[in-house]
């Protein structure tokens, strides 16, 4: 795109529905009123609403439903996250990509795409990624034991709760990986490590979250049990304002996960669990496990109470719920 466009969505943008006038514009950039006016048109014919407010100015109503990376810079409040954001079209999968670069990429590279060709939850399971979701793995270098990498899902999933409660939606995590709303599925997180001897080398955090996803558009036993955040608030997001908070409570969350003792992080992941209290089978690579979820170990582990008052501490398996 034209830089002096970008500088008009990026002034109608900080603008906040205030109309700017174009002689301000015009001003700003060092271009005449009539060029201004050119450049809006241009806009308009590339998806951008920018509305004219008689004797006032311009206002930028909506976008296209596309992330912008160059908007997304501008935007960001994130020393770490997001410095370095790869942005495609089409992956095959996000993660895939991140892993092949993870070694000579920085901490916090983001990589991001519009649609993914194999996204993949956790155990090998599909995640439908159409358009008008954000696909995205975020590369980290945590230097913790292979042993506490299941806390890093556990503060991704309380970062992305937390970006969806301060927009008005009403977010739980169901252990391990999942963000719900009201029972179905709007995200799924899928953390993959390279590690040797024990030590984390790189994590590479898949996020998928349901944007402005279409229902329709999902396959129906995927369907069923999705919804996206268009669908609960009534109307499409900007995906590239959403992706910078959500940038934003990753790294806070994850400077809290490494300065501050894990127990704080622990007590408001449970706050948020749509799983704790609930009776769970959950099957783990050996057996199957059924009984109450009681709590979360402060090694990420779901602890669940069975019929014979037995406690099971559970690092890694694929939870159901049984009531």
């Amino acid at each position: 795109m034209n830089d002096n466009k970008k500088s008009i969505i990026s002034i109608l943008r900080k603008s906040e529905g205030t109309p700017v006038s174009g002689q301000e514009i015009g001003e700003k950039l060092g271009i005449t009123r009539a060029m201004v006016w050119k450049y809006i048109k241009a806009l308009r014919k590339e998806g951008y609403d920018v509305r004219s407010s008689p004797k006032t100015g311009y206002i930028l109503d909506s976008c296209p439903d596309k992330v912008d990376p160059e908007m997304l810079q501008n935007i960001l409040k994130t020393s770490l996250i997001g410095n370095d954001v790869r942005y495609y079209s089409e992956l095959e999968s996000t993660n895939s990509t991140a892993r092949e670069i993870a070694p000579s990429a920085s901490e916090g590279t983001v990589v991001l795409a519009e649609t993914q060709k194999n996204g993949r939850g956790r155990m090998g399971t599909e995640w439908q990624s159409v358009p008008g979701g954000l696909w995205l793995s975020l590369i980290l270098k945590p230097s913790i034991p292979l042993e506490n990498l299941s806390k890093v899902t556990l503060v991704a999933g309380i970062a992305v709760a937390n970006t969806l409660r301060n927009m008005g939606v009403d977010a739980h995590i169901k252990w391990p990986n999942d963000v719900l709303v009201k029972g179905k599925k709007i995200c799924g997180i899928l953390t993959e490590v390279s590690a040797e001897i024990g030590k984390v080398d790189y994590v590479v955090l898949g996020i998928g979250i349901n944007v402005n996803v279409k229902l329709p558009d999902l396959k129906d036993d995927i369907r069923r049990d999705s919804t996206s955040i268009a669908n609960e608030i009534g109307k499409p997001i900007d995906r590239t304002s959403f992706l910078a908070s959500l940038l934003y409570e990753l790294e806070q969350q994850y400077i809290r996960f490494k300065t501050r003792q894990f127990a704080e992080i622990v007590d408001e992941w449970i706050n948020l669990s749509d799983t704790i209290g609930r009776n769970v089978k959950v099957t783990t690579p050996i057996k199957l496990i059924e009984g109450k979820a009681v709590g979360i170990t402060e090694k990420g582990a779901l602890v669940v109470l069975d019929k014979n008052n037995k406690k099971h501490e559970i690092i890694a398996g694929n939870c159901r719920y049984s009531d």
